[in-house]
This record gives C-alpha cells, sequence and structure tokens, in this order.
C-alpha cells in the first residue's frame, strides 16, 4: 500500500504553490469569488454533517481543523459558519458550550501573516453574534502539507477542505515530456496521463491514511475539489482555463519570448478525479464511510449566468474577473518558472483570448466534487 510522502521527497518548488499574497489588486485575498461561491454551495453538506457529529459526540473542547485554508475573507468563513450550527445544535440539546480549537493548515509558503491579523475581527464577531455561554475558541496556524500528518492520533473532530485536493503534491514523474502541454491535456501522451493518474492516487491515499490516525472514531470530514463529470481522464471539464494558458505560453514561444525548452519542462500540479475514483480510494483505504458525494458545476469567473449576462454589456468585464482569479492562484508558479519579465504579458494576453466572442462559446464551467465521510472505528 502507498505510503504517506516522506518530507525529504517533497519538490523544492514547494515555496511556489501558493496564492498571491497580501491583499493587493492581484491577491487571492481580493480574487477568491469562485471559492467563495463553491463553500456557499456546499452549506448544506457541510452542515449536516458538524450537525451528526454533535448529535453523536459532545466533546468539551471540539477540534475542528481547515486544510488547505488559503488566505483571505474566505479562510474563517466556513469555520464560522461550523461553529454557529454547533453552538445552534447544543443550546436545542441543553447543553453548555464546548470549547472550540481551530487548526488553520496550508502550506508553509502561505500567507498567514494575513490570517493571522484577522484573527481578532473573527473572535470578535464570535463574540457579537453567539448569545452569552457561548465557549473560548482558540485560532492556531498549522504550516505544511496535508499528504502528512500534521496532528496527533486521535486529536480531531471535523475536518472541512475546500478547493485544495486537486493540487497534487508533486510534479507527476513522467516518461515521455508532455510537450505544449502545461496539464493532463487531450494531446498529451499516454504514459503522462498515467503518470498524473498515478500521483493523485497515491496522493489521495496518503491524505485518508493520515486522517484516518488524526481523526477520532465517528468524526466527520467534508472534501470539496475541482473534478470531472465522466471517468475518462482527459474530458475537458473545467480545463479551459490551463489550454488558455497553454496557447498563450506557446504563442510567446513561437515570438521568441519564452523558451521552448522552459514550456516543455512546465507542468502543473493539477488533477480532476472523478466520482468513480474517488470512491475506489476511499473504499481501498478503508479508514472512512462515504455519507454524501454529490457532483455540481459553477461559473468559472464565480458569477451565475443571470450575472454573467449582466456583465457581459460591458466590453471587457467578461474576462476581467476570470484573469483576476487566475493571476492570484497561478502568478507564483508562473514567476517561479519563466520569471517575474512576462507575467504582464501573459495575462494581457489571457484576458485577449478570453473575451474574443469565439471563446466564451467555450464550456467554461468548473466541474466540483463534494463528499462527506465517516471516520469508522
Amino acid at each position: 500500500m502507498p505510503k504517506p510522502i516522506k518530507e525529504e521527497l517533497m519538490e523544492v518548488t514547494m515555496d511556489a504553490l501558493r496564492m498571491n499574497e497580501g491583499l493587493g489588486e492581484n491577491s487571492y485575498a481580493n480574487n477568491s469569488l469562485l471559492q467563495k461561491k463553491v463553500i456557499l454551495m456546499t452549506r448544506p453538506i457541510t452542515e449536516a454533517a458538524i450537525t451528526e457529529l454533535y448529535n453523536t459526540i459532545s466533546p468539551k473542547t471540539l477540534c475542528i481543523a481547515d486544510l488547505g485554508c488559503s488566505s483571505g475573507p474566505n479562510t474563517f468563513m466556513a469555520i464560522f459558519d461550523l461553529i454557529k450550527n454547533v453552538d445552534k445544535r447544543r443550546k436545542s440539546l441543553g447543553l453548555e458550550s464546548p470549547e472550540y480549537q481551530i487548526f488553520l493548515n496550508d502550506l508553509p509558503s502561505n500567507d498567514f501573516n494575513t490570517i493571522f491579523k484577522s484573527v481578532p475581527e473573527f473572535l470578535e464577531r464570535l463574540r457579537n453574534e453567539m448569545e452569552a455561554g457561548f465557549g473560548l475558541c482558540f485560532v492556531t496556524g498549522v504550516p505544511g502539507s496535508f499528504y502528512q500528518r500534521l496532528f496527533p492520533t486521535k486529536s480531531l473532530h471535523f475536518i472541512h477542505s475546500s478547493y485544495s485536493l486537486h493540487w497534487l503534491s508533486r510534479i507527476p514523474e513522467m516518461e515521455e515530456a508532455n510537450k505544449g502541454n502545461i496539464h493532463m491535456a487531450i494531446s498529451s501522451p499516454p504514459s503522462v496521463k498515467k503518470a498524473y493518474m498515478n500521483q493523485f492516487k497515491q496522493d489521495f491515499f496518503a491524505f485518508l491514511s493520515c486522517r484516518g490516525e488524526e481523526m477520532v472514531a465517528g468524526g466527520r470530514m467534508v472534501l470539496t475539489m475541482c473534478g470531472r463529470n465522466s471517468e475518462e481522464p482527459c474530458r475537458r471539464d473545467g480545463t479551459y482555463r490551463w489550454e488558455v494558458l497553454s496557447m498563450v505560453l506557446r504563442d510567446m514561444v513561437a515570438e521568441g519570448l519564452i523558451e521552448e525548452e522552459k514550456l516543455d519542462s512546465f507542468n502543473l500540479r493539477d488533477y480532476r478525479p472523478s466520482v468513480g475514483e474517488l470512491k475506489h480510494l476511499v473504499e481501498m483505504e478503508g479508514s472512512f464511510r462515504i455519507d454524501r458525494l454529490e457532483v455540481y458545476e459553477i461559473y468559472w469567473n464565480g458569477y451565475d449566468e443571470g450575472e454573467i449576462s449582466k456583465h457581459e454589456k460591458s466590453q471587457d468585464v467578461f474576462g476581467y474577473y476570470i484573469v483576476k482569479c487566475m493571476r492570484a492562484v497561478v502568478e507564483p508558479l508562473l514567476v517561479h518558472h519563466f520569471g517575474e519579465e512576462i507575467i504582464e504579458e501573459v495575462f494581457l494576453r489571457y484576458k485577449q483570448i478570453i473575451n474574443d466572442p469565439m471563446s466564451r462559446e467555450e464550456k467554461t464551467l468548473f466541474v466540483n466534487v463534494t463528499v462527506s465521510l465517516t471516520k469508522m472505528i
């Protein structure tokens, strides 16, 4: 059976796998509407899971972890909702409030400083919105890869993770070059597709194995990630954004602005699993039972169909939010590999393609998979 990935095997480029930090124009904090919408869409599943947990387990200290918390306004949104639901349930049961231990995890390169600065505001909001008798809440940052152990054995009651697990721990080891592509594309060689699939299987198995050690029996876990509707690994579900970026980089190679070798050696750590793959891995690892598994779609700029129609009336607003979201996510990876001098040109061209009427005919939906799990005894 695959083992959790050892620290010495993690690639040195791990520090580039982060969102744009700070609170500036191109920061993740100011360009994460899509991720916010996803958290809101999955709220009913998360609320049901935490309520069912508290019906079964009523600890004096409730330990909750958010894995891949990133930074910005979304960081505390799911956590606040979880605490609010527990407080509502404990009142209906006539119980004293538990204390809350909140763990916020992401890679060491994550913008934890922005998170820590917002902790007092989060705690103040809890005090203001919860009634008398609300228990103390403690917030702790946990830097590290969630493909490794992060917490003591049987110490967690609830785990939440949104839009993180489709990022692999490392670039897959490939037998041949993924020439002209930056992700697992339709035109990628079969060996590249196999390498991506195997890396995800290894990573997700390691994730489940680690969480199986860290969670108490009966604990709950809700995971949301980018996925796909089909068992076919190279369906274009949600990958058009990477195809556009590949197109931009290939054009810049043709114009001599980027070295071809640089492009051929650049691959994203992005893999979108199918429902079948997730079910198989959960069953194979054996620590968890699947309670719910749902698939749904969202427009890739974070707006719904009506909002998109409204914004398309402006000349180029349609692509503005898409480019901002993309830049907040992928700029650190591009800077690390190609250098900072190409960034403005890359996203200018990206915006031009997105705003082309022909591009708007492409399927610009992200497929999301949410799975709710219970830790078995």
